[in-house]
């Protein structure tokens, strides 16, 4: 009993040391490249609707960001059930703040999904073989090096969705802080990994 209790009073303080430091660590922003956020939204999405479909997954630039690795702390993924006729996005989040969504994975309520909608056309998964950071670095070659060379701290954010007219899954990397904004739009094919073209 007493080397019970001696070894219960001696972890206490080590308890406490791993919670404070696993708080911290908590605290610290995330960062995630396309593919692996869109594991994470996929698996939630799945919980929701068992044939569920990816449309889009996009990324949210903000300061700290490291896109020169095609990573951002925020990526929202849409996804349709065919059977529910429905749609409903997914949130991946990897900061904090008073102005960030909840760390983790967080989801909006149903809309109504139309498939013959060609910007919501869904795709097979298995067409994401390239991931953004992949994408990044072909667009550096076709414009984007030019930019991050003027501005170090250029924005720069990521657009995955299926062109039906070509059949293909199609990274967009945009440099800007929006779509709006953008100095540069450079197209690259999401399976193989060839740049495409800069888009206007």
């Amino acid at each position: 009993m007493l080397a019970l209790l001696l070894t219960n009073c001696s972890s206490e303080p080590a308890q406490k040391g791993t919670s404070s430091s696993s708080q911290t660590a908590a605290k610290q922003p995330e960062y995630l490249t396309g593919r692996s956020a869109f594991q994470q939204l996929y698996i939630s999405a799945r919980s929701w609707a068992a044939d569920v479909r990816p449309f889009r997954l996009q990324s949210q630039f903000t300061a700290d960001a490291p896109t020169s690795h095609g990573q951002s702390g925020l990526w929202r993924g849409s996804f349709a059930s065919p059977a529910k006729r429905s749609m409903k996005l997914f949130v991946w989040s990897g900061l904090t703040g008073p102005d960030t969504p909840v760390r983790g994975v967080s989801f909006s309520a149903e809309d109504t999904w139309n498939p013959s909608n060609n910007s919501t056309a869904v795709f097979d998964p298995l067409f994401l073989k390239i991931d953004s950071d992949q994408a990044y670095e072909t667009a550096q070659k076709h414009g984007g090096e030019k930019l991050t060379k003027q501005d170090p701290k250029q924005p720069v954010f990521f657009v995955l969705d299926w062109n039906g007219q070509e059949n293909k899954l199609i990274w967009h990397v945009v440099y800007g802080s929006s779509q709006d904004e953008a100095k540069l739009r450079v197209a690259v094919d999401a399976t193989t990994g060839q740049f495409l073209k800069v888009e206007q």
